[in-house]
C-alpha cells in the first residue's frame, strides 16, 4: 500500500447531468495541499463554500449520500468519492457548477478515468491510515443487513447481496487489490434499481436526471404498452424514451458489463461511503446487503474507532497488550493528583459508548488510616469517585483542545452499595454511556471485585473549558 498522500497532476474536468436533481453540472477536480483531503466546492454559490466530504456532514441517505454545510449540499456524492478512494487519491478539491455531480453512465468509470487522464502527484506528508485493530461491527437484523471490519495489514472489502426477488438473486463479489482491480473490475459497475420502484422514485421527486442510459433497470414485475409509456413520459424531458420490457431481465434488454454488476456497484457504493472516514484503511471488510443508511452507520463506527485511537496514541506513549491508557497515560488525561487521582488504568474503550476501568485497593491508601482503624474499608464516596473519573475519560475525546476541557459532575441517582471493598481487592468499573446532549452526559457504572457487584450508580456530568474552572 502507499507509504505518502498524493494528489492529482492537473485539474480535469467532467460535464452531465445530476441522477436525482435532474440539474446540469461541470465538475471540475483540481490538486490539493497535504491533509486536505475531499472537499466538494459549490462554485455556483455565493462565496463558493466548501464542504468536507465526511460523515460528520452527511445529511440524507435516500438513493445515496448528500453531504451539506449551512445551505450549501452536494447530493449522490458516493461515484466520486469512490473513484478518489479506489485510485488511493488522498487530497482532492472537486468543484461543482450544480448541486449534484453528473451521473453520465452511473457508474464511477467516467470520474476514474478522468482522474487518470490528470495523473498522480507523490505528496511529502505520509499517509494516515486507520488500521483496525479490533473487530467493529454494524448489524440490522430487521434488514438482515450485517457489516463487520476485521484486523488486517491490507485493504479488502467482499460483498454479498441478497434482494430475495427471483429477478435478482443472490451475488457476491470482493475486492483484494484496489490498485490493480478498481479501476477496471468495480468502476464501471452502474447504479441499478427494480421496475417496480422507478415510478415511485419518480413520484417521490426523485431520479429527474434518470433515464435508461444511466441506470440498469431489472424487471421485477410486468407493465402494459400503456404503463410502460406512462412511465417514459413521467421519465423523460422530451417524451421520446422507449421502454420494453425486454427478455433477458433488464429493462429495454440492456446487456450488463459483468454478470455481477449489481453486487459490485454496491461495492462501489460502499467505498465511496468508506471516504467519509476521511482516511485510508486497513481492514478485511464484510458487507452483507449494504445500502447508504448501513454504510453510514459503519462508517459512524469507524470514525470512533479513529478518534479513540488518535486519543490514545495522543497519550499512550508505549503500546501494552490488555491496556489502552496505562497509569502514566491516565495522570496525562485528567487533572488529578494525588491522593485523588483513584484510576490506575483503563483496559477498554470505546468512545463514547463505554470504558472499563482499574483501581488497584492496597493498604497505602491514605484514607484506610482513618475508614477505619483496624477495620479498613474504602469510603464510598471514593468508590463513586473512580467511577466519576473513568467516566470522565470516557465523556472526552481525541479531538484537538483536549486538554483544555474539564469535567463537572451534576448528579449522582440510584448508588448502591452492594459489599465492602477492603485492601488487597481489585476494583473493576464498567461506565456505559446513556446519554449525551451536547457537552451534557448521562452515563450509569457498575463496580467489581472478583466478579461481584459492589456498587453501582447514574451519574451526569458536563464537559467545560478549563480555563472557566
Amino acid at each position: 500500500m502507499l507509504t505518502y498522500q498524493r494528489t492529482i497532476k492537473k485539474e480535469v474536468s467532467i460535464w452531465g447531468t445530476g441522477l436525482h436533481t435532474g440539474k446540469d453540472c461541470m465538475i471540475t477536480f483540481k490538486p490539493a495541499p497535504d491533509d486536505y483531503g475531499y472537499r466538494f466546492v459549490r462554485a455556483d454559490m455565493p462565496e463558493s463554500p466548501e464542504i468536507p466530504a465526511d460523515i460528520d456532514h452527511v445529511v440524507d441517505i435516500r438513493r445515496g449520500t448528500t453531504i451539506a454545510l449551512g445551505d450549501a449540499k452536494v447530493h449522490t456524492t458516493e461515484h466520486v468519492l469512490a473513484a478518489l478512494y479506489g485510485l488511493q487519491i488522498d487530497n482532492c478539491r472537486i468543484e461543482l457548477t450544480g448541486p449534484e455531480p453528473p451521473v453520465i453512465d452511473g457508474s464511477a468509470k467516467p470520474f476514474a478515468e478522468a482522474l487518470l487522464s490528470a495523473g498522480f502527484e507523490t505528496q511529502s506528508s505520509p499517509r494516515n491510515y486507520l488500521v483496525i485493530d479490533e473487530t467493529v461491527e454494524y448489524v440490522d437484523d430487521a434488514r438482515g443487513v450485517h457489516i463487520v471490519g476485521l484486523p488486517l495489514d491490507d485493504f479488502r472489502v467482499t460483498i454479498m447481496i441478497d434482494y430475495k426477488n427471483p429477478a435478482l438473486g443472490s451475488q457476491h463479489t470482493g475486492l483484494f487489490n484496489a490498485e490493480q482491480e478498481f479501476a477496471r473490475e468495480f468502476a464501471p459497475a452502474r447504479t441499478f434499481c427494480f421496475l417496480s420502484e422507478v415510478l415511485d422514485l419518480a413520484n417521490q421527486g426523485l431520479i429527474k436526471g434518470g433515464d435508461i442510459d444511466n441506470a440498469v433497470v431489472i424487471v421485477d414485475t410486468q407493465m402494459t404498452a400503456q404503463e410502460l409509456a406512462d412511465l417514459s413520459h413521467k421519465l423523460s424531458k422530451n417524451g421520446t424514451m422507449t421502454l420494453q420490457l425486454g427478455e433477458n431481465g433488464i429493462l429495454n434488454n440492456r446487456e450488463l458489463r459483468f454478470a455481477n454488476e449489481p453486487a459490485r456497484h454496491k461495492l462501489l457504493d460502499l467505498m465511496g461511503d468508506l471516504a467519509l472516514i476521511g482516511m485510508p484503511v486497513k481492514a478485511q471488510i464484510l458487507a452483507a446487503r449494504p445500502g447508504h443508511a448501513a454504510n453510514v452507520e459503519f462508517v459512524k463506527k469507524l470514525k470512533k474507532l479513529a478518534e479513540k485511537n488518535k486519543l490514545t496514541r495522543k497519550y499512550q506513549h508505549e503500546r501494552k497488550a490488555g491496556i489502552v491508557f496505562d497509569a502514566a497515560a491516565v495522570e496525562r488525561i485528567l487533572p488529578h493528583r494525588y491522593p485523588f487521582l483513584l484510576i490506575d488504568r483503563i483496559i477498554e474503550f470505546k468512545l463514547d459508548e463505554r470504558i472499563v476501568a482499574v483501581k488497584n485497593v492496597t493498604m497505602n491508601e491514605p484514607f484506610f488510616q482513618g475508614h477505619f482503624p483496624g477495620n479498613p474499608i474504602m469510603p464510598g464516596v471514593l468508590i463513586l469517585e473512580a467511577m466519576a473519573q473513568s467516566g470522565g475519560i470516557m465523556l472526552l475525546n481525541g479531538n484537538e483542545g483536549f486538554q483544555d476541557k474539564v469535567v463537572y459532575f451534576m448528579g449522582i441517582d440510584k448508588a448502591r452499595f452492594r459489599k465492602p471493598v477492603t485492601p488487597g481487592d481489585t476494583l473493576v468499573i464498567e461506565s456505559i454511556m446513556k446519554n449525551r446532549r451536547r457537552n451534557v452526559c448521562q452515563f450509569s457504572s457498575q463496580a467489581f471485585v472478583g466478579g461481584e457487584l459492589v456498587c453501582e450508580a447514574d451519574l451526569m456530568a458536563t464537559i467545560v473549558d478549563r480555563n472557566k474552572s
